[in-house]
């Protein structure tokens, strides 16, 4: 089982992957592929204004380890990376200068074939000083406020991204603002409702419980003051949030005040998708490259 972040590094070295770059011209993407090429883990096919990549890529002294595809416009680099990962000749996709959705809204579509039926999420793991071991979160910034099919999927999607990691039945937090039921509060309800979803193996090998505060989710000593007994309660290796704000808080709370290391992925179409932020650490951009390799699996 993995249990720590650059640990991916190493296991992605192993089998490295080709990754189509769709809007490529961003220095922050082109900076993350030169890491991650450097680093043995991956090559790259750019999709893009030409001109301006190859710019891009001589001021930051990159010069192998690259294919540049020059499109015509934004739309044109979008299908053209698609295409080259529905062809095999690419075998992950990376966001490049274009907002999620506008790739989502291409990837999706059905001429491509990679739709799995299931929500999309973002997956985030994070590597914590005060946690014994990794935890996956989701989802900090795509589904902006799930109804219980699409947190029914967000379990899948991340139960996924945890068997990369050697968690053979990951157990999954369904978090709220409070560890008992209230009609009142509907975040509450679906966890209940999925952990017994869960219990009658309707989400998969994995073990749910909920609703959790995250306090009890993480800490055992929370859990057990509480007097709640789960065998989910203080060991959560994923924790599903009630909406993006939840999620997108508790990401940024933990990349900006605790230091965490962290990897991030897009999951639950037929392969994995690259995201970097601006807001990134360079070791952040890398790791999640790591990820996604590792996901797209041979290794």
């Amino acid at each position: 089982m993995i249990t720590n972040l650059s640990t991916l590094v190493k296991l992605a070295k192993k089998n490295p992957k080709v990754v189509a770059v769709a809007a490529a011209e961003d220095e922050v993407v082109i900076s993350s592929a030169k890491e991650a090429y450097l680093e043995g883990i991956a090559t790259f096919r750019f999709y893009g204004s030409a001109d301006k990549i190859e710019e891009m890529c001589s001021a930051l002294n990159f010069k192998e380890g690259y294919t540049i595809i020059d499109c015509k416009n934004k739309t044109e680099s979008i299908t053209g990376a698609i295409l080259s990962v529905c062809s095999g000749e690419s075998q992950l996709l990376m966001k490049g200068y274009i907002k999620t959705g506008e790739l989502l809204s291409a990837f999706l579509k059905d001429d491509f074939n990679l739709k799995t039926g299931r929500t999309m999420n973002l997956v985030t793991i994070f590597e914590l000083e005060r946690y014994h071991k990794l935890l996956l979160v989701t989802d900090a910034g795509m589904v902006i406020s799930p109804d219980l099919q699409q947190k029914a999927d967000s379990i899948v999607n991340a139960a996924s991204v945890a068997r990369a990691l050697g968690i053979e039945v990951p157990k999954v937090a369904v978090l709220a603002a409070v560890e008992v039921v209230n009609p009142k509060m509907p975040a509450t309800i679906d966890a209940a409702v999925l952990s017994q979803m869960a219990a009658r193996g309707q989400l998969g090998a994995v073990e749910v419980d909920g609703p959790f505060a995250l306090d009890n989710a993480i800490s055992a000593e929370a859990a057990k003051h509480k007097g709640i007994v789960s065998p989910v309660a203080g060991d959560a290796d994923i924790v599903i949030v009630p909406d993006i704000e939840a999620g997108n808080i508790f990401y940024k709370a933990m990349a900006f005040l605790s230091g965490a290391e962290l990897a991030s992925t897009i999951v639950g179409g037929k392969v994995p998708i690259i995201l970097t932020s601006r807001a990134d650490s360079e070791r952040t951009k890398l790791q999640s490259i790591a990820l996604n390799v590792v996901l797209a699996g041979g290794v």
